[in-house]
């Protein structure tokens, strides 16, 4: 299996538990080792008492894809921290894209930052998220090369 396949393989899996985003409407769009790209219309449902973006959607949103890219090497990994600015408001129908890539990976840790932009490419937000390896590997019946 090459390294792509495995990030594919690994996004379904997660993809098919994660009902968080499903139920938010997140669409996974790209995934490659280290890498996701997830989006997600900015709804009604989803807005704070200024009628912007509200701050936990949003960061929702950057979670779910740093999950993603963090989890495309057979190693299942989880949050350790993360970080969010919110740099400009969303609005009601924004077409948002959440862009994580890995910037770091040794042993046990990672950190990857993605970064929030609207349809004409406006920077909502940028967020970093500390990831840690746990001993197990995320695909069923498989083993972890680590």
């Amino acid at each position: 299996m090459t390294a792509q396949e495995l990030a594919e393989a690994c996004a379904r899996e997660m993809w098919n538990s994660d009902s968080a985003s499903q139920r938010l409407g997140m669409v996974l769009k790209h995934i490659a080792p280290g890498e996701a790209t997830l989006g997600m219309e900015l709804g009604p449902a989803m807005t704070n008492g200024h009628g912007n973006a509200h701050g936990g959607y949003l960061f929702t949103l950057a979670d779910s894809a740093f999950a993603f890219a963090c989890n495309t090497y057979n190693e299942m990994t989880v949050a350790q921290h993360c970080s969010v600015t919110y740099i400009t408001p969303g609005a009601l129908g924004d077409q948002l894209t959440a862009t994580a890539r890995e910037i770091s990976r040794k042993g046990r840790s990672g950190i990857y930052d993605v970064t929030i932009t609207r349809e004409d490419g406006t920077v909502i937000a940028e967020f970093r998220g500390h990831s840690r390896t746990l001993s197990r590997p995320l695909l069923p019946g498989t083993r972890t090369e680590g």
